[in-house]
């Protein structure tokens, strides 16, 4: 066997290798996310229970701007779509429309935390803190567990496009950027059930 047989089967093993690694890490965020899952459902059902939970205090109604809300919304929703652009573009391998697109995800998911501080800081500067009442209390920790989770994937993202201007579009950067896709929607479509159970059905209710 000639030494070119060798080396083209030495990469085809080594291609299947990381084929195969990759489905499996990808396999295995995926439960992470389910056991995520059932962390935000935990929160949404003892929201559920403590909504009405005011002692006299501010209901959704009182402190919910739902036009600021939904300015904070559309930026996750477009982040979306921008990280949709950025793993349409590795499938092409265009490095420099990866990046590109990542950024802008990131800035608008950067955009989305400032916002969402903004908010919460001022329910705390007129008093309406998480030590207020069982609703506030409710309120911000699953507002807040949602923020730290986005927090999170933006140091990913940024982490990301570092890795890729280092090491290019390689198996184990396309394997992460697939995890951080899974990550990121599923962050937005969390907020979607937030923006609807909290915000929405509390701003009318």
């Amino acid at each position: 066997m000639s030494n070119n047989s060798i080396a083209n089967q030495n990469i085809a093993h080594e291609n299947h290798w990381h084929h195969d690694i990759g489905a499996t890490k990808i396999f295995s965020f995926w439960i992470y996310l389910m056991s995520d899952l059932i962390l935000f459902a935990c929160l949404f059902a003892t929201y559920v229970v403590l909504v009405h939970g005011t002692v006299g205090g501010p209901t959704g109604k009182d402190i919910f701007n739902l036009n600021f809300v939904f300015v904070e919304t559309l930026l996750l929703l477009f982040s979306s779509i921008t990280y949709g652009f950025a793993m349409l573009a590795m499938y092409k391998q265009k490095i420099n429309m990866v990046k590109l697109w990542l950024f802008i995800t990131f800035l608008l998911g950067f955009s989305f935390i400032i916002m969402e501080s903004y908010e919460l800081h001022e329910l705390i500067s007129y008093g309406y803190g998480p030590d207020r009442s069982a609703f506030l209390s409710a309120f911000f920790t699953i507002v807040g567990t949602h923020g730290i989770h986005v927090s999170f994937g933006l140091a990913w993202i940024m982490i990301m496009i570092i890795h890729i201007s280092l090491h290019g579009l390689n198996t184990i950067n396309q394997t992460r950027l697939s995890c951080l896709s899974l990550f990121w929607h599923f962050l937005d479509v969390v907020w979607i059930c937030l923006f609807t159970v909290v915000y929405l059905l509390g701003a009318i209710a």
